[in-house]
């Protein structure tokens, strides 16, 4: 049957159960609770729950504690008196099915992503732009696009914020005025990025979200792969985890089919220490989560926070989600009491319940519970005991995770980096060819034998410009003094010249070619 135990009312055996069904489960939901309350071992029995229904799991680990779920429990005196209050008969010590992942390629297979498929809005975020250096970004991922530029690590970004700089005349031609300040924090935001992990994350050979979606066995053996992201590092850079998990889910929007409601989901997806999205985010990343979290659900997607308080989700959010398990909170401070009446605010009441006294009062393994009924209507909120998970609780030791991935079938698909050609290849390639090009135009030319034979040199010279330092110039428009300028010979001749000394200016680059240009261009005007 398409659902996942749990837990129930104590001494009521198999009557009162409390159940999540499957159809029901990309309706979303919510597991918070105060630190040492149980979310963790909630989180693995909701796991486990889902891969024997043959459902995938994506969830971080952020402590390590969660990985235990790749092995079998043990039985336990407490675990015998938990199963017998909830007249649980069928349980068995069971190991699921888990694939370990890690941003940083260390402890579990390496995940990556490019820059392109990131998008500007994201990567803004991870930068944390202002909206100036935000729409600049914009601009700068059109312009890598329509000069086939691809973006895939963090290299190829930054050369393309260089050659922004670079050729800043042409690109102001298109987009408008550029401040050369945001290019510089730009690209020293992207520095630092590199340095706190980025560079190993933006590479390929990129994640193939159907890794993700993968299961093992056939029929009614079918077992969805829990995928385990190693969190323990990451937490210190909480910037880069909240944007990969919105990164995840949008890739998810983009390529899964509408479904609409069917028995099961195709993924469930715990976003756990919630809070550090909403802490921080800007108010279009929030804006892109919630219209995202609201949508996904018709492609069989669940998405379930796990955070500390209810009062942590934003309300356009915590609105959208249907099934609620809330473990104890602590009233100490005027602060907790008002999250803990926020808490129950959010349940169906129950009359039988102080829903706020109760939410003080749960022990460890307790929890509040509401769960959407067969037409989809929240029940009425119940104290529950929380079923014991299959698996072992606690941390892999090192031993056992070495194994868990040495037997896994993407052995190898994701250890070796790969560096192929791409935008920063392709403008390094530019600028040595304009740098070719500059040293032949720049070459010592013979003398003339007369002034008439000079200007003609000069003349010819200065029209036969290379075409790697003229390609990336600025459009040509019409312009009404230059035609007016070109009437007399003398003019003509000087506009000729202008025009040669500002393409080496712009392939050249730097401020010193800039002030040597300057003084001929005075020298030549004083003539």
């Amino acid at each position: 049957m398409n659902e996942v135990l749990i837990g129930g009312l104590a001494g009521q055996g198999p009557q009162g159960h409390v159940t999540l069904a499957g159809r029901l489960a990309n309706r979303h939901g919510l597991v918070a609770g105060a630190t040492g309350t149980g979310k963790t071992v909630t989180l693995q029995v909701l796991a486990e729950g889902f891969s024997r229904m043959g459902v995938p799991v994506f969830t971080a680990d952020v402590k390590g504690d969660l990985s235990g779920i790749a092995v079998a429990g043990t039985p336990h005196p407490r675990v015998d008196e938990r199963l017998a209050s909830l007249g649980i008969n069928d349980w068995q010590p069971q190991a699921s099915p888990v694939r370990l992942w890690d941003l940083y390629g260390e402890s579990g297979h390496a995940v990556r992503a490019s820059v392109a498929s990131m998008g500007p809005d994201l990567m803004s975020s991870l930068l944390e732009l202002n909206e100036t250096q935000g729409g600049l970004m914009h601009l700068a991922f059109d312009h890598a696009e329509r000069e086939g530029l691809e973006l895939i690590d963090l290299k190829d970004l930054i050369s393309l914020l260089k050659h922004i700089e670079r050729e800043r005349d042409s690109f102001e031609e298109r987009y408008g005025r550029v401040s050369p300040q945001s290019l510089g924090a730009m690209l020293r935001r992207v520095h630092v990025l590199a340095t706190q992990g980025g560079e190993r994350f933006f590479a390929e050979p990129a994640l193939d979200i159907n890794d993700m979606l993968a299961t093992v066995g056939k029929g009614e053996h079918t077992r969805g792969f829990i995928n385990l992201l190693d969190g323990r590092e990451l937490m210190q850079s909480p910037r880069l985890y909240t944007t990969f998990l919105l990164w995840f889910l949008s890739t998810l929007f983009r390529v899964l089919p509408e479904r609409g409601d069917a028995e099961k989901p195709v993924l469930v997806f715990f976003f756990d220490e919630a809070h550090l999205l909403f802490d921080a985010a800007p108010k279009a990343l929030l804006e892109r989560l919630e219209q995202t979290v609201r949508l996904i659900r018709s492609k069989g997607v669940g998405v379930y926070f796990v955070t500390q308080s209810p009062a942590d989700i934003p309300d356009d959010v915590l609105g959208q989600l249907g099934n609620r398990i809330q473990h104890a909170l602590r009233a100490f401070t005027p602060r907790d009491q008002k999250a803990v009446k926020t808490a129950a605010d959010t349940f169906r009441p129950n009359p039988a319940l102080d829903t706020a006294q109760v939410i003080t009062e749960l022990g460890v393994g307790e929890a509040l519970v509401s769960v959407l009924d067969n037409k989809g209507v929240p029940t009425q909120v119940e104290r529950t005991l929380i079923a014991p998970p299959r698996g072992r609780i606690g941390p892999l030791t090192d031993t056992e995770r070495t194994e868990v991935l040495a037997s896994s079938s993407l052995t190898g698909r994701y250890d070796e980096r790969i560096d192929r050609d791409s935008a920063h290849e392709r403008l390094e390639a530019r600028l040595t060819s304009q740098a070719a090009a500059i040293k032949t135009t720049t070459s010592p030319m013979p003398e003339a034998a007369g002034s008439s034979t000079s200007d003609a040199a000069h003349t010819d010279a200065s029209t036969a410009v290379p075409g790697p330092v003229t390609s990336h110039a600025p459009p040509s428009y019409p312009d009404s003094s230059r035609s007016k300028s070109s009437s007399s010979g003398g003019r003509k001749r000087q506009g000729a010249l202008e025009t040669l000394i500002k393409s080496v200016m712009r392939a050249l680059g730097s401020q010193l070619g800039r002030s040597l240009i300057r003084s001929l261009i005075r020298s030549f005007t004083k003539r």
